[in-house]
């Protein structure tokens, strides 16, 4: 078991030991830079790891960010084989048909966006994960996220439209007077994850997004 005291250490070593899982698929890992730190384009709360295309690196190679979030070894790799997949598809197909082709070559399963190891894989990371030894680093903890506006209860009138947010220590009053139409407007329940349809657990909501922001990371 070795024993690594620099995160990055650690995680170039991890790439090395998940070369031959990849060349056993067909694959050639290219030359990859594995930091850890925060995603750039996406939520830091929900994104475990992104992967840059190399036309967007200075040095020409894939950079690949892994969460600080993450501090327990196999779930580390398990996301490093996710990123891997990106960099050796180059972020060309975000998670389309060519990423989830390489994906379940190497032993990646579920939807593509959050595409994870099998059960077979993760016996596998588990074996490296002993010859890595520790992860040297201890996960950074998020705090609460604070109420938003998004999360209130609002009141709208049904009339003109015009919309205002309902304070707690004030909605049991019930919803107010339009100032404009004079009728009392109506509750609306607010915007949550659980009744949003647009939530993904990846935080690549943007299904609109240009070819060139595609290339910018994939996470």
């Amino acid at each position: 078991m070795k024993q690594h005291s620099v995160r990055e250490a650690w995680l170039e070593d991890a790439v090395r030991h998940l070369e031959p899982i990849f060349s056993k698929a067909g694959y050639a890992i290219p030359p990859v830079r594995v930091s850890c730190g925060f995603p750039a384009s996406s939520s830091p709360r929900t994104t475990l790891g992104q992967c840059w295309p190399r036309e967007r690196s200075g040095g020409g190679v894939n950079e690949i960010f892994i969460s600080p979030k993450l501090d327990e070894p196999v779930q580390l790799l398990d996301t490093l084989v996710h990123e891997l997949c990106h960099a050796v598809d180059d972020c060309f197909s975000g998670h389309g048909a060519d990423f989830k082709g390489i994906a379940q070559t190497v032993g990646l399963e579920g939807p593509a966006r959050m595409a994870h190891a099998t059960e077979e894989l993760t016996v596998k990371l588990m074996m490296i994960s002993q010859e890595l030894g520790p992860y040297p680093h201890q996960a950074i903890v998020f705090p609460p996220p604070r109420p938003s506006n998004a999360s209130r209860n609002k009141a709208k009138c049904g009339q003109c439209g015009y919309e205002v947010t309902l304070l707690k220590r004030w909605a049991t009053y019930g919803a107010p007077i339009c100032p404009k139409d004079n009728i009392r407007m109506q509750e609306t329940e607010p915007e949550t994850i659980e009744n949003t349809t647009e939530h993904d657990s990846e935080s690549i909501k943007d299904t609109k997004s240009t070819r060139d922001e595609i290339r910018r990371a994939i996470s």
